[in-house]
């Protein structure tokens, strides 16, 4: 299963680079239903609170050790196999980040534990690794301002790390067609949205809980300077390259206008 997500999420942008000369790719990945799985192998049992999973010290190992080590390393190891070049690290190297406390509905904190939110990038080990044409791989967690390792959300690195670099474009890659009118009809594809039009689709509810951290990360992004961010299915063959390649593309497009 890792190595087939693996593939899927990173290789075809990679073979594109290697045949075409492209820009190099930047990788950060996620791993969640792996921690999930990792975490019941130890006998840790797995919470979310508004979508975030709550991460104690024990929980907080076995996150750095599913994300730094072992997908990270797969994922390094796939883009080899094929004869590329790649450098993971671990997102504790790159990302420096916040400790992230959501608010209840009373407007309260809530302490989620190692739980941050990405505010700096160091992308000069990013840089050097694509001046030399190697695919830097990138796990999403942090160092916090304690000096200790947290989890954070692999949609809001990914948008700090496109920001940092000053990315033209951004693609998110998941398990979901892109964003969808109807969640539970993949016909309700919206294959084109406008910034303007995002506030009326949350309040509506066409934004639901699930979307709204790559939603929020494409709009960052996009203020920030990002030309186009786009939503792909994972699930697809060659959904990067026929999106960024083709007129109707297959997932959605994230634009300013």
């Amino acid at each position: 299963m890792l190595k087939r997500i693996a593939t899927a999420v990173v290789l075809i942008p990679i073979v594109l680079a290697l045949i075409l000369r492209a820009p190099v790719p930047v990788v950060v990945h996620g791993g969640g239903k792996a921690i999930t799985r990792a975490l019941e192998s130890a006998g840790l049992k797995a919470e979310f609170v508004q979508g975030h999973r709550v991460t104690n010290a024990a929980t907080a190992e076995v996150v750095d050790r599913v994300l730094s080590r072992e997908i990270n390393s797969e994922i390094v190891k796939a883009i080899e196999e094929i004869g590329g070049k790649s450098r993971g690290f671990a997102g504790s190297d790159i990302f420096h980040c916040r400790k992230f406390c959501p608010l209840d509905e009373n407007g309260k904190p809530l302490d989620l534990g190692f739980v941050g939110e990405v505010h700096d990038v160091d992308v000069e080990p990013l840089r050097e690794s694509i001046r030399r044409r190697v695919t830097p791989v990138i796990s999403p967690t942090a160092r916090g301002e304690d000096g200790k390792i947290y989890n954070c959300n692999a949609d809001i690195a990914a948008a700090k790390t496109a920001i940092a670099l000053k990315a033209r474009r951004l693609v998110f890659m998941s398990d979901v067609p892109g964003l969808l009118r109807d969640p539970e009809n993949p016909e309700t594809l919206m294959t084109h949205l406008r910034l303007m039009e995002v506030p009326e689709l949350r309040r509506s509810g066409v934004i639901g809980e699930g979307m709204i951290p790559k939603v929020d990360s494409a709009m960052a992004a996009i203020e920030s300077g990002v030309e186009k961010v786009q939503f792909v299915d994972g699930r697809i063959p060659h959904s990067v390259l026929l999106e960024i390649f083709t007129d109707a593309g297959v997932g959605t497009e994230v634009v300013l206008e």
